[in-house]
């Protein structure tokens, strides 16, 4: 039987691995999707919803940011907290963050993650579940950090901004733990480095106050300005 530690030491190998955003995955998963590079080809929220809702209540199926990006949304396989899909337009949810209360999103930045970077304070973002319902949150904190040694699961990560830095536990804690929100996460490049860094978009819930799916869906298509 494994002792207290190694149980500790693998728990935390698994937390770390899913904060180092794997290059390349075994799966990939082919989705109808829309992203900022073609902003025609961007559809209204009413449109993205019939794309890919499938009828499974509570299960996330696509986030939505009016003008950037609509992206389908697929989950990990069981037991495997580091995958990632490679597919261009599609967001990974990530376990590890729904097993502690909140929503985040994985894609690498070669991938769709590269339209995560295009989100901007203030923008609203809307996930879409399998039957229909939507959930909105507000982009509220840009954060990026350097991985100081990026292909090593212990890692150490520097805020940017202020230098800080922040063991793997503790910059998960940072961006996935607390009161209910939406994280998103992608990988900076720098110097030809794909995985040099980790981008985290932190978005907090919108009331809906009563609105229905189509004030929702008006809201949405009014990208938030300043």
């Amino acid at each position: 039987m494994a002792s207290k530690d190694q149980l500790t030491q693998f728990k935390y190998r698994i937390l770390a691995s899913a904060l180092i955003c794997i290059l390349f995955c075994t799966f990939a998963f082919p989705a109808q999707a829309y992203a900022k590079d073609n902003p025609n080809s961007i559809p209204d929220l009413n449109t993205f919803i019939e794309t890919v809702k499938d009828g499974n209540a509570g299960i996330l199926r696509g986030v939505y940011v009016s003008n950037v990006m609509a992206l389908a949304i697929v989950q990990q396989p069981m037991g495997n907290p580091g995958y990632v899909s490679t597919a261009e337009y599609v967001a990974t949810q990530f376990s590890i963050a729904t097993e502690v209360g909140n929503v985040g999103l994985l894609a690498h930045n070669t991938a769709a993650g590269s339209f995560f970077s295009k989100i901007k304070p203030g923008d609203r973002i809307v996930l879409v579940y399998g039957d229909g319902r939507l959930e909105s949150f507000m982009a509220k904190s840009i954060q990026s950090y350097q991985a100081l040694n990026p292909l090593s699961p212990y890692s150490q990560f520097s805020d940017l901004e202020t230098q800080t830095k922040f063991s793997a536990e503790e910059l998960f804690n940072k961006v996935y733990r607390g009161e209910y929100h939406l994280t998103l996460q992608t990988c900076i490049k720098n110097n030809g480095n794909a995985s040099w860094g980790r981008l985290f978009i932190v978005a907090t819930p919108v009331e809906n106050n009563g609105k229905t799916t189509n004030d929702l869906a008006l809201l949405s298509n009014k990208r938030h300005i300043d």
